[in-house]
């Protein structure tokens, strides 16, 4: 009886651990299916909410954009295009067959065959990334690529790809793949701030892209992968490269022959590079900063045709900065450039050494003391009071309350003529010469001549401790050069839209006599002494040249403002922090600067 009971108790023990072991198996289900689907609606509520999140189909195929502005040399070349370029719509079908071709064999081959998401180019890409521990591939198909550029940011986030998934499956739904490709086509950015085939092809062979050769095809495709690197611009090479392997992937593909192949790797590449100014940039910021002054608020795009002689602003960027780089013992780090002819159009305009490291541009925003270039307006108001070049003034130490200029040698000439103390820069006898003048009138003058900055009534003006702008002097000397004449300073001839709507044309205006004409004879003969015999020599030119020097308290500032035949020109140079140069004058660098300038000009 003893051995049946313990035979029972086992029994029993052994059903009630099968029992639990059934009962934790369905608990086990039972949870990993509550836990499943609760995921499954988590996931369906949070696609439901970036559906219902998605943006405004019809405003974003309308979004507004930035309009582009094209800034244009004299010559017609570029030199640089703000905001975003695009161009009239063109449709797959209407281009050449390699043309669409090659983006597709670039950017999505199985394009034709896949429902919006290429799940074999995903999962290729995902094993690609995860062998090389890096990102390595991308698996986005051109539907794909659509929806973002179209409708969404580049943001990238877990919403994002999932709005762009259902965007894609919405647009593979609603278009045909032609269409889908046109969209595509004209909405792809292709670097330089171009977007679409028919502005790339415009900006990179002058042409529509109903024209581009099998070559050119492949260089637009190859930019894809990185539109700067491999910019035909900016690195031709590069460009060729990479059209290489797009052209071998074509072949490869079968969408072309090795026919076709050889010719297209043989083809020269169109030479953009002629067509593109280098540097001006400057000067490009300045122009477009002054565009909406003119035609007011736009939604198109348009060419801004400039003054800027191409050859005159690269030789004017090289000179300054080669001879600043001469000079960085003497601590010189910076300077400026204006170049205007007699009309008043600026042929050159350099900002500073190096834009890429500092767009501030010093020759129109930048405030600095001219020193005795200021000079030429105490002078010239002298000679308009009756003053003539062979009167004589006294260049002897004097004292204006605490005030106690100096000569720059400290030497002292005592009785020198007008002619002799500008030649020679004396401070002492334009001081002199000063106080026989009312202020008010060498401001007047300064003023009518193109100087804008504050002039204060201090008797250090005349030796110019007032700040002045480059491009202000250089339009002062212009009223001189050109006779007594007033004429400004300006650098836009002629806004037009893309398609040949003129919206501005600067129409010459009647010149206004603002000096009188044997004033500013005599006033010329005195400014090309200085360069002949004077402080001014180093600016001497093969041929005629007058100018007038300047250096600031302590080497601060150093200035060359002069003119030839045909230029005036307006150079200086110092520190942006402005510390003291070591001994650089206005008759070293500057005059040295504007003669390397004019040399042959």
């Amino acid at each position: 009886m003893v051995a049946k009971k313990k035979t029972k108790s086992k029994t029993t023990s052994k059903k009630r651990r099968k029992s639990t072991k059934k009962s934790f198996k369905r608990f086990f289900i039972k949870s990993a299916l509550v836990t499943f689907f609760a995921c499954l609606m988590v996931l369906f509520i949070y696609v439901f909410y970036c559906y219902v999140t998605l943006p405004e189909m019809e405003v974003a195929f309308n979004r507004t954009r930035l309009p582009s502005t094209t800034i244009i040399a004299e010559n017609g070349n570029e030199i640089q295009t703000f905001g975003n370029s695009f161009a009239s719509l063109v449709y797959a079908k209407d281009l050449p067959y390699y043309v669409p071709a090659a983006i597709v064999d670039v950017e999505d081959r199985r394009f034709y065959a896949h429902f919006g998401f290429d799940v074999i180019g995903f999962t290729r890409a995902a094993f690609a990334n995860i062998f090389q521990k890096r990102y390595a591939q991308g698996a986005s198909t051109i539907t794909q690529q659509v929806a973002k550029n179209l409708f969404l940011t580049s943001q990238k986030s877990v919403k994002r790809k999932v709005q762009e998934l259902l965007i894609s499956f919405w647009l593979e739904k609603k278009f045909t793949k032609e269409q889908i490709l046109t969209l595509y086509l004209n909405r792809v950015y292709l670097g330089s701030g171009v977007y679409g085939i028919e502005a790339a092809a415009n900006k990179y062979f002058g042409k529509s892209s109903r024209d581009l050769s099998l070559k050119e095809a492949a260089v637009i495709a190859g930019m894809l992968k990185a539109p700067s690197r491999y910019n035909p611009i900016y690195n031709k090479q590069n460009a060729i490269d990479r059209a290489n392997v797009v052209l071998k992937l074509m072949f490869d593909h079968g969408t072309i022959t090795q026919t076709e192949l050889l010719q297209a790797k043989n083809e020269p590449l169109y030479d953009t590079t002629t067509y593109k100014v280098e540097g001006a940039k400057h000067f490009a910021d300045m122009v477009y900063a002054e565009v909406n002054a003119y035609i007011g608020q736009r939604d198109q795009d348009i060419y801004v045709s400039t003054t800027l002689d191409q050859d005159l602003q690269q030789k004017a960027e090289t000179v300054l900065k080669d001879e600043i780089a001469k000079n960085a013992k003497n601590n010189v780090s910076e300077g400026a450039v204006v170049v205007l002819d007699y009309d008043g159009a600026i042929k050159a305009l350099v900002g500073g050494v190096d834009y890429e490291k500092n767009q501030f541009n010093r020759a129109t925003q930048a405030l600095r003391q001219p020193g005795s270039a200021f000079k030429t307006f105490v002078y010239l108001t002298a000679l308009e009071k009756g003053f003539g070049p062979a009167d004589s003034v006294w260049d002897t130490p004097l004292q204006i309350g605490k005030w106690k200029p100096e000569n720059y040698n400290k030497k002292y000439y005592g009785e020198v003529s007008l002619a002799f103390a500008f030649t020679n820069s004396l401070n002492l006898a334009t001081v002199d010469l000063s106080r026989q003048l009312n202020l008010n009138d060498v401001i007047k003058n300064a003023k009518k001549m193109g100087i804008t900055t504050n002039l204060k009534k201090i008797p250090a003006l005349v030796l110019g401790t007032c700040e002045v702008r480059v491009i202000d002097m250089a339009n002062a000397y212009l009223t001189i050069a050109n006779g007594g004449y007033g004429s400004f300073a300006y650098s836009i001839k002629e806004i037009y839209s893309k398609d040949g709507y003129q919206l501005y044309e600067r129409i010459e205006s009647e010149p206004m006599r603002v000096l009188d004409e044997k004033v500013v004879a005599q006033m010329t003969k005195m400014l090309e002494s200085v360069v002949q015999s004077g402080t001014g020599k180093k600016a001497q030119i093969n041929g005629f040249s007058a100018g007038k020097t300047g250096t600031s308290q302590d080497y601060r500032d150093a200035w060359f403002v002069g003119f030839t035949k045909k230029y005036v020109v307006a150079v200086w140079v110092g520190n942006d922090d402005n510390s003291p140069m070591k001994n650089i004058t206005g008759g070293t660098l500057p005059a040295q600067i504007f003669q390397k300038i004019m040399s042959e000009n």
